[in-house]
């Protein structure tokens, strides 16, 4: 929303309550009425409900329930991240849009926002369900002074975040979990993921795209059968709808502090975080790394860097740097 609409939105904000005259519009923007009515209407096609009557003139009712930036950004307390943020209504995948946006020169923080993806992309080729007007999707563009071995902790940064945000939104935060490397937990059931892609020049990080998938008031029962059991939404879960603008600016926020802790000091920094939300320690795992092998054996903790420890069947240790580790059957 640019130009007349959003400055008609602001100045009907400023009355509150009150109703403001097409003619004290018009005089204030330097708009013919017709120019101010116009707008009105542009504005109600976004969903914005404004009353009109003779002789009193506008205001606004209510606001949509979408994450258009001029809602979004009210009341946003970020330095840099979303500060320059993209809206879309329906686009195939935000990770996309901002890869394209970072190979065009986008700067650390661009984010993108959509109130639904047709081709939502999670870890390992998997898809991401994402009805539209219901949940959070957003990609940020990231340019930290990384190398790439140290870019795979970001991603469980990202779930601290995500976490800390989900924290806020439900009446028990002890409900939440994280489960290694990047999918946050409530109840025991996924109601986020979480995708890294990057860019690197040698060793050193180029950018990164951090797209966030959270499920706020999707209907538990709507998600396709084959996770249905794995999966839940913080709606599904407290009983009541979750105002989507308060989530979002909630999460951007935590997101940018965890963000830049570890930036200043590294993972290590942020390390107890994770793992005060980290359930799996003690438990029986296997893990599939990207490069393909699986192993089994009981999860230690998190290294220092954000690898999994874990202590194998034949008595060794080993770290998984990146992959994915689902719960194992314990041996009978």
């Amino acid at each position: 929303m640019r130009g007349g609409p959003a400055r008609v939105l602001e100045a009907l904000r400023s009355a509150g309550s009150g109703s403001t005259s097409g003619a004290a519009l018009s005089n204030e923007l330097g708009r013919t009425r017709a120019q101010v009515w116009k707008h009105v209407e542009a504005l109600r096609e976004l969903g914005y409900e404004i009353d009109a009557a003779a002789g009193e003139g506008y205001r606004l009712a209510s606001v949509p329930d979408r994450l258009y930036p001029e809602e979004l950004l009210r009341g946003l307390d970020t330095r840099w991240l979303a500060r320059d943020l993209r809206w879309f209504d329906s686009v195939d995948s935000t990770n996309r849009i901002a890869q394209e946006l970072a190979r065009e020169g986008a700067a650390h923080g661009t984010s993108v926002i959509a109130e639904g993806q047709t081709a939502g992309r999670g870890r390992l080729g998997r898809t991401f369900f994402s009805p539209p007007y219901q949940n959070l999707y957003t990609s940020i563009v990231l340019r930290p002074r990384l190398t790439t071995a140290e870019a795979p902790s970001w991603i469980l940064a990202a779930a601290i975040a995500v976490a800390e945000a989900v924290e806020a939104s439900v009446p028990d935060p002890d409900a939440v979990e994280i489960k290694w490397p990047n999918d946050v937990l409530l109840g025991g059931l996924k109601t986020s993921g979480i995708l890294m892609e990057l860019s690197a020049e040698a060793s050193q990080v180029e950018y990164l795209v951090l797209g966030i998938g959270v499920n706020l008031n999707v209907d538990r029962k709507s998600f396709p059968d084959e996770f249905r059991h794995l999966a839940t939404s913080l709606a599904s879960h407290n009983g009541t709808p979750v105002d989507r603008l308060d989530f979002a600016r909630r999460l951007y926020t935590r997101l940018e502090e965890v963000l830049d802790r570890c930036a200043e000091a590294g993972f290590d920094a942020v390390r107890a975080a994770f793992e005060a939300r980290f359930r799996m320690a003690g438990r029986r795992i296997v893990a599939l790394e990207l490069g393909g092998e699986e192993l089994e054996g009981i999860a230690l903790g998190i290294d220092k860097d954000g690898a999994l420890r874990v202590a194998c069947d034949d008595g060794t240790e080993t770290r998984v740097i990146a992959g994915d580790v689902t719960l194992a059957k314990e041996p009978t």
